[in-house]
């Protein structure tokens, strides 16, 4: 029944704040090689694809990409949703996981923990994800659709930040989808205080003393494997904690009515 799940890994070589971060080596392999590695770990049988702009900037990441055996699909620059919406058209996908490729240090686990919440609760939900309100370090981000929710969106969503960053018609619009949320079964809420995605030069850094740490024994450490790391040697916390709490939607809370400045440092 589920022969058609595809994961979006959305890249760019373009980042403005930390231009190429995603094939910055790390152990020896490209970050984003790390982070689809990782992925593939999952339980679930799906189709895994990088969604990158169809511009001359991201020819380098498609061909390293493709060279480490995973597809690209190629698409819009700034129209995410439609890069999207492509993407799971052209793979005849019937549901969609987004996952940002500034998320290297992602567990495999909570991805699995997302996807199947979804899948046991089908037709329940039109989207589910760990997000709003999030409780898992901020890096460990999981969308899941169906693939009509998703071309809903696709034809109805108008403002840029919709179309920018795919998924916002979904919760901005609870009364026309169905919206499911999965907390952290930890009990834990660690999305303001850890930060293990990447964004700046000061979050590379914290990102590659953890796998300097880990993956030399462990290739598939795990997010409880990374807190224990921290524990034991919390001052590496300290290397981007100035960013901690802090997303994209800072900058666009005046136009959300579900997300408010507790989920946002400014």
């Amino acid at each position: 029944m589920h022969n058609h799940i595809l994961i979006l890994v959305q890249a760019r070589m373009t980042s403005s704040r930390f231009p190429g971060k995603v094939l910055k080596d790390i152990q020896g392999k490209p970050m984003l090689i790390h982070q689809l590695d990782r992925i593939a770990q999952i339980k679930t049988h799906v189709k895994l694809v990088v969604i990158t702009s169809d511009q001359d900037s991201d020819d380098k990441l498609a061909q390293v990409v493709n060279e480490y055996g995973y597809d690209v699909f190629r698409g819009s620059m700034d129209d995410l949703l439609d890069r999207h919406y492509q993407a799971a058209r052209i793979y005849g996908a019937e549901i969609v996981v987004k996952i940002p490729s500034d998320c290297p240090l992602i567990d495999p686990k909570v991805i699995d923990n997302v996807l199947s919440y979804y899948i046991e609760n089908v037709p329940q939900f039109d989207f589910v994800s760990n997000l709003h309100p999030a409780t898992y370090p901020d890096g460990n981000d999981v969308e899941v659709m169906s693939f009509s929710a998703l071309k809903n969106a696709w034809e109805h969503a108008t403002k840029p930040l919709e179309r920018e960053h795919t998924t916002p018609y979904f919760w901005e619009n609870p009364e026309e989808f169905s919206i499911g949320n999965v907390l952290w079964e930890s009990g834990l809420k660690l999305d303001m205080s850890h930060r293990f995605t990447l964004d700046y030069p000061a979050d590379f850094e914290f990102i590659k003393e953890v796998y300097d740490r880990l993956y030399p024994t462990n290739e598939n450490f795990s997010l409880m494997d990374i807190l224990d790391v921290l524990d034991q040697e919390p001052e590496l916390m300290k290397l981007n904690e100035m960013y901690a709490g802090v997303n994209w939607y800072r900058h666009h809370l005046d136009e959300l009515k579900t997300i408010d400045s507790s989920q946002t440092k400014l």
